[in-house]
């Protein structure tokens, strides 16, 4: 059959179908007009009956005669007459045994008592003899077509008219008012080409992840180069990674590269209140896609939908999650490859996602999204910097090396960062002091600088943060120090040790593990060799020295009891990497002795580091107090007997010297009336007035320095 002629006739079937439904449209429209013309007559009838008795003409007469009529309306040849207030008329009861009905005429209840006219020549005599008024209201005689349009024709086109109205909403909102019928329907944002605004040239960081991306994408616009070796599209690619590290803008970016259409949805958008339409959802979503394939379907955070299923839970299959789980892979196995749709899904819970899910035919690409290397860094710095304005000094390089361990997000806000302190502090461009305090923001908070410190308190922590820097500098295996700082901040701490790697390093020894663990058990340690104290502010170097201790006996294998043997297995690898321990009671005894003896002799050793080292504590400690904030250059240089003045700090230029805004005791004690000035002025005697030519004695005086002025 011609194509051309099929469309004809499906053209013709949806025209045919179109003018039924217009036809029964119309008739039921005439049908509810004549209707609801039928029931406004019959309720007027049933409102004049309550309120309209038929009396006699001549009770009618009677009434006049005893002036009880107030009013007389002549009306189409029968008589209204409404009696005076008060009149009480009493209806008799069609059943002799049910007593008569009385209704009396009020203006809250008014009575009509109405009446055949008769051809009665002494009627107007009489109601003008007892003061009745009577007249007869004049009426327009409106033409038969128009009474028939306005009664018939005008109500079906309205009716029609709001079912039109009504039928739009519906369609708009997916089958029901308010959205109700719409739940089974996919909530997909569709992105045609390059609509997101996001290229691959906005992506950097992650050339592995970009390359298998970009795969796909010309698997797309390229398929015969493919199917002629005989490689079949992948139906699906699974991105992993951290928090931050790109993943939602490798998806933006894929729709932007692909130049086909893009539907992007997350995993909570398919489950409802309403059972069932999580599944229905997931069939609408590929019907949809299947249409103008061929196409991408992006499901972010699938780990929502497609955790693992366990069949021992009460409730087993019909759990509404697992229903949609269940829809996810059916449709997954269902669409015909050939058609084009790709499926890439995101999440940062790998572990949990069900085995069926990840298998090869569904999502065939695991593609990890990492933390970017130090090249990486770099290459993202470049990309958040385009459209900032930087100063000449400014270093990327630098910045991404002190960066080390940041993600995409981290170090795009750093940027935002940086560039806001520029503009707080009246700069047009960004210089590298703002990326390195942006830095130091983003990891430890703003600088409180409302806090008050006694000079002991302030005494403890610098020994502390000094004891931190000084065992990294002693151990060759420690990171260096990049800053040491006893400026509270918002995040909690009462001061701070930056620790910066110099290079690049993916694997810890069991010489680099021991070496941060004294390192973190160095602060108390100087607390207790300098100040013979000990601090709550320790609490955090105990918490992450204990974790590293445990790692290391548990995960690591590098405890000789213990040998090789794995007593915890990863929870969230890509979260918070937390582990769970999986031994027997007595074996998680014996870890925790070895993490003890691990802890107790690293203790010792910076103890001992300490106090061989006690004239270098005391200097940097004294070069701390006297600046608040120094830098690990700055600390080596006293170390190494250099001037610390010299140094340089990841290529930041020296900034003008601010003031301490942290003293223990402030130096001078403001009032609270400040800034009110009592100024005393001789009050001129009313027996003695001054001349022109005196002078007060203020006047005769000297100018005074105005802080003396305000003092008095």
């Amino acid at each position: 059959m011609d194509p051309n002629n099929k469309k004809d006739q499906k053209n013709n079937q949806n025209r045919n179908r179109n003018m039924r439904g217009v036809v029964t449209l119309i008739i039921w429209a005439l049908v509810l007009t004549v209707v609801f013309n039928y029931i406004n007559a019959y309720s007027n009838n049933l409102t004049k009956r309550a309120s309209s008795h038929e009396i006699p003409y001549s009770q009618l007469i009677d009434l006049i005669q005893e002036d009880q009529v107030a009013e007389l309306k002549i009306e189409n040849g029968v008589l209204y007459a409404t009696p005076v207030d008060g009149y009480v008329y009493t209806e008799e009861a069609a059943d002799k045994n049910k007593e008569p009905k009385s209704y009396t005429q009020s203006e809250k209840t008014p009575l009509i008592l109405y009446t055949t006219a008769l051809n009665d020549a002494s009627l107007l005599p009489l109601l003008e003899e007892h003061n009745v008024k009577y007249t007869s209201p004049v009426q327009t005689q409106m033409s038969p077509i128009l009474e028939f349009m306005i009664a018939y024709i005008l109500p079906v086109i309205v009716i029609v008219a709001l079912f039109m109205l009504v039928m739009r909403i519906m369609a708009k909102n997916g089958g029901g008012i308010g959205g109700i019928g719409s739940v089974g329907k996919s909530n997909a944002k569709v992105y045609m080409e390059k609509s997101t605004g996001v290229t691959f040239k906005d992506v950097a960081g992650q050339d592995e992840a970009k390359e298998s991306l970009e795969e796909i994408i010309d698997f797309l616009h390229n398929p015969q180069k493919y199917t002629a070796i005989g490689a079949r599209l992948p139906k699906g690619a699974l991105l992993v990674g951290s928090p931050g590290t790109g993943k939602t803008l490798l998806a933006k970016a894929v729709a932007g590269e692909a130049n086909v259409p893009f539907f992007s949805i997350s995993g909570s958008d398919f489950v409802e209140m309403f059972v069932g339409v999580g599944a229905s959802r997931v069939r609408d979503l590929f019907k949809e896609a299947a249409k103008v394939a061929p196409c991408i379907i992006f499901i972010d955070e699938i780990d929502t939908i497609g955790k693992s299923r366990d069949g021992g839970r009460f409730g087993g299959g019909n759990d509404e999650r697992e229903q949609t789980l269940n829809q996810l892979l059916a449709e997954l196995d269902g669409f015909d490859p050939g058609k084009g749709i790709i499926v890439l899904g995101a999440t940062n819970r790998p572990e949990v996602l069900d085995k069926a899910l990840l298998r090869p035919g569904r999502f065939d690409r695991r593609i990890t999204v990492d933390r970017p290397n130090l090249a990486g860094r770099l290459a993202t710095l470049q990309v958040h910097t385009r459209n900032i304005h930087l100063a000449e000094d400014v270093n990327l390089e630098k910045i991404a090396q002190a960066t080390a361990g940041c993600v995409g997000a981290d170090l795009a806000n750093l940027v935002n960062e940086a560039a806001l302190r520029a503009v707080r502090l009246g700069r047009s461009a960004v210089n590298q002091n703002d990326l390195l305090a942006a830095f130091e923001t983003v990891i430890a908070g703003s600088e409180k600088k409302g806090t008050v410190i006694t000079d002991e308190e302030k005494r403890i922590i610098a020994y502390h943060e000094v004891g931190h820097a000084l065992v990294a500098a002693k151990q060759k295996n420690a990171q260096p120090v990049s800053k040491i700082t006893i400026v509270p901040h918002t995040q909690g701490a009462l001061g701070y040790t930056l620790h910066l790697p110099e290079e690049e390093k993916f694997l810890m020894s069991r010489e680099d593990i021991l070496a941060e663990i004294r390192t973190l058990l160095a602060g108390r340690s100087s607390e207790e060799v300098v100040c013979h104290t000990m601090t709550s502010g320790a609490a955090n170097d105990i918490e992450r020295a204990t974790e590293m201790a445990r790692n290391l006996v548990a995960r690591f294998g590098m405890c000789e009891e213990f040998d090789m043997m794995a007593l915890g297995s990863v929870q969230n690898q890509y979260l918070d990497g937390t582990y769970s321990m999986s031994c027997a009671q007595e074996t998680y005894a014996a870890a925790d002795r070895a993490v003890i003896a691990i802890i107790r002799q690293c203790h010792e050793d910076a103890k001992r580091m300490l106090e061989e080292n006690r004239e270098l504590l005391d200097k940097i400690a004294a070069y701390l107090l006297k600046k608040e904030t120094i830098t690990g250059q700055e600390m080596m240089a006293i170390i190494e007997g250099r001037d610390p003045e010299t140094v340089d700090n990841y290529g930041a230029t020296r900034e003008e010297k601010q003031p301490l805004f942290r003293p223990s005791s402030p130096e001078v004690i403001e009032a609270p009336a400040k800034h009110i000035h009592i100024v005393s002025e001789p009050v001129p005697s009313p027996e003695e007035p001054q001349t022109p030519e005196e002078k007060s004695p203020e006047e005769a005086q000297p100018d005074r320095d105005p802080e003396e002025s305000e003092q008095k």
